[in-house]
């Protein structure tokens, strides 16, 4: 076998494909070792929600605001804050980036 000294290991292409081919067989193995009677057309493919029956999309989708709701309203007056700068308009965005780079490069110039 043909190995390449890298200093640290070396390197074997023969090796390395023997593991890959060895790897591929054991989740093979493992994949065979699998249920005989799913059937992907059947309503195995539904989510299991502990016995309820699932809802239409719209009931059942968690939407951001409900989610972070708790977190949002703490800090509603910083969100009122930032709410209030937020104008949308990327042109805005990279001259507030370029101005605390600059606010960042004075700081680290002056230090």
């Amino acid at each position: 076998m043909f190995s390449i000294d890298t200093g640290s290991g070396f390197w074997n292409p023969i090796l390395w494909v023997l593991v890959i081919i060895i790897a591929f067989l054991m989740m093979y193995i493992l994949r065979s070792l699998g249920r005989k009677d799913y059937r992907k057309t059947t309503e195995q493919i539904k989510p299991f929600l502990s016995g309820n029956p699932e809802l239409e999309k719209d009931k059942m989708h968690v939407r951001g605001s409900n989610l972070y709701w708790g977190f949002r309203e703490s800090l509603k007056g910083f969100y009122n804050v930032l709410l209030k700068l937020h104008s949308g308009n990327t042109s805005d965005y990279i001259l507030w980036f370029v101005v605390i780079m600059a606010i960042f490069f004075i700081i680290i110039g002056v230090i």
